[in-house]
């Protein structure tokens, strides 16, 4: 006989992996957590998978068969808003870059501490669970000249246009928009948007050219999200 009240379903992470050693580690360490893990080694196949059923959170490596790991990040990113984490080589920097702009959340180079990969899908669960991320002191919608921010309904516009941002991309906007004119280097801005400092800051300098692109009228010179050279962003009304 089922349970007529079951309690909340248990989160969902797709880890795509084709190398077995380290999908078998990556999958042992997020059940302990308590995540429900669907590991597949096919780009492919988890494309198929994902868009039947899409995860709350996918980790991706590069270089897979059937398709790869950014081509599968690219769709994935076209279809739904599901946080993505990148596994890359160590000296892959271009292909870092490139993920992070096909819209991938994060990425972890090889080889990688499985904690330090199961805290960031923890970090990142935790920054884009529907109104799990602080609303901070007001949560009052924030305008600053032809930008409005709403923290409560997680909606955002641009001279009256909505803009359609992922999970991080409104955490970060919402974020520098609270603080005007006040700059943060991009280890602070890990800390505080992302949750985490373990990471390289080039994570930061492509969602905020991300960000540009959708927010600002002219991304080449931006009138509202600044870079302070040689110490990091601040946010201009």
């Amino acid at each position: 006989m089922s349970d007529p009240n079951p309690g909340p379903a248990a989160t969902t992470v797709l880890v795509v992996e084709d190398d077995p050693n380290v999908a078998e580690v990556l999958t042992r360490y997020l059940r302990r957590e308590g995540y429900e893990v669907t590991c597949l080694d096919d780009g492919l196949a988890a494309l198929g998978l994902a868009l039947a059923a899409p995860p709350d959170l996918a980790v991706l490596d590069i270089m897979l068969p059937g398709m790869t790991g950014l081509e599968l990040c690219r769709r994935l990113r076209a279809e739904m808003d599901v946080p993505i984490i990148m596994l890359t080589a160590l000296g892959e920097e271009a292909d870092r870059v490139v993920g992070l702009e096909l819209g991938a959340d994060d990425y972890v180079t090889k080889p990688f501490s499985p904690r330090e990969l199961t805290a960031r899908v923890k970090a990142i669960l935790r920054r884009c669970s529907t109104g799990a991320a602080p609303v901070a002191e007001d949560s009052a919608p924030l305008v600053a000249g032809d930008i409005r921010v709403d923290p409560r309904t997680r909606e955002a516009e641009a001279r009256g246009v909505p803009l359609t941002l992922t999970a991080l991309e409104f955490d970060l906007l919402a974020f520098l928009a609270r603080h005007p004119r006040e700059v943060f280097t991009r280890e602070q801005l890990l800390d505080h948007v992302w949750g985490f400092q373990v990471a390289d800051s080039s994570t930061v300098t492509v969602h905020v050219r991300r960000l540009r692109q959708k927010l600002e009228a002219d991304p080449a010179h931006p009138a509202h999200l600044k870079t302070v050279w040689g110490v990091g962003y601040r946010f201009e009304a």
